[in-house]
């Protein structure tokens, strides 16, 4: 039997910052991003064929295609992800059409605001490193699941998510102009992550979105010069450094405070980032004792997440039981992209 390539990159929790690694505004006042991966996975499996085809398939969302091995697939859907990478790796580092099955697994629905595009992207290049033993470090994997997604395949975003997916951890990351990135790994005491991960309540609503029309939209204001949705995305940079001393210092406390601000900053942003559903799950969730909250990635949808100390997440739990949503088990991660072989 051939050989199985395998790889899994982790998705992220945003913790503040979020919205600063979007241009024009990191190009131009530089973006500041808190994030921590956590135990829910992309995965990719490749494997090399002898027969002239490829194949690609995404099993959770029951999607296949099967093309003829050529130097450059289509670029349209379904699987346009896929096939995107498969393009930029032939073409940089192969030269060739390249038989395949590549298969994936995303153990989120897309639209979840977790990374799940960009992390998928990370895996599927982390199988293709494997498989052809491509000599690349941490951040050229990131840049390049960077490249293909929102330079080639103009997918509009952020640039956390690549990065978060292949370094793992706890990292603060500064964005700059020049597609100058910085990965910051935080030393943070044990127990104060334990503290985090036991207070930080992951729900999901149950509704999907597309972040690319909510982070166009926010890109707009920015670019016309619009001030409130600015001196918002400043204040959510200022979070971001307000977090990490909070974290590395033990101050748990505040953590709650910090993401409400950063829940009415991000309002400011573009319209669609909150809607009556995600207001009234916010409510109820501070009603029964969460001191803060924040929507996970763009907006409009997908997971959000809650601050509740002490034994409150219980009470919280019960609350958010009035509506359709669900709890995510999870627990923080310290190993970004993993590759092997089967």
């Amino acid at each position: 039997m051939a050989t199985l390539y395998r790889s899994r990159a982790p998705l992220r929790i945003g913790l503040a910052g979020g919205g600063t690694d979007v241009s024009p505004y990191c190009d131009q006042w530089g973006g500041a991003v808190l994030n921590a991966t956590i135990s829910l996975y992309a995965h990719a499996s490749l494997r090399l064929l002898d027969t002239p085809t490829i194949i690609l398939e995404a099993e959770d969302r029951h999607q296949r295609v099967e093309l003829p091995a050529a130097l450059q697939l289509p670029l349209e859907e379904p699987l346009l992800l896929l096939r995107g990478v498969y393009n930029r790796i032939v073409r940089e580092f192969v030269g060739r059409p390249l038989p395949l099955h590549l298969t994936t697994w995303v153990d989120v629905p897309p639209g979840s605001g977790l990374g799940t595009s960009s992390t998928l992207v990370v895996a599927v290049v982390g199988a293709f490193v494997e498989a052809l033993q491509l000599p690349l470090g941490e951040y050229e994997i990131a840049r390049l699941a960077y490249e293909i997604e929102r330079i080639e395949l103009q997918q509009a975003g952020g640039r956390q998510d690549q990065y978060a997916a292949t370094f793992g951890g706890v990292n603060f990351m500064e964005f700059y102009a020049e597609e100058r990135v910085i990965v910051n790994p935080l030393r943070i005491k044990a127990e104060y992550l334990y503290e985090l991960e036991h207070n930080l309540l992951l729900y999901y609503t149950t509704t999907s979105r597309f972040s690319s029309t909510i982070i166009e939209a926010q890109q707009k204001r920015i670019q016309s010069g619009h001030e409130k949705a600015l001196e918002a995305t400043h204040r959510l940079k200022q979070e971001a450094y307000r977090m990490k001393e909070a974290l590395l210092k033990g101050r748990l406390h505040e953590i709650g405070e910090i993401l409400h601000e950063g829940f009415e900053h991000k309002r400011q942003l573009a319209e669609g980032i909150t809607n009556p559903h995600i207001e009234a799950l916010y409510q109820t969730a501070r009603a029964a004792g969460a001191t803060g909250g924040k929507i996970s990635g763009a907006g409009g949808g997908g997971f959000m997440i809650f601050y509740c100390p002490g034994t409150s997440r219980y009470a919280v739990m019960r609350a958010l039981e009035a509506f359709e949503g669900q709890v995510f088990p999870y627990h923080f991660v310290k190993h970004g992209l993993t590759t092997w072989r089967a």
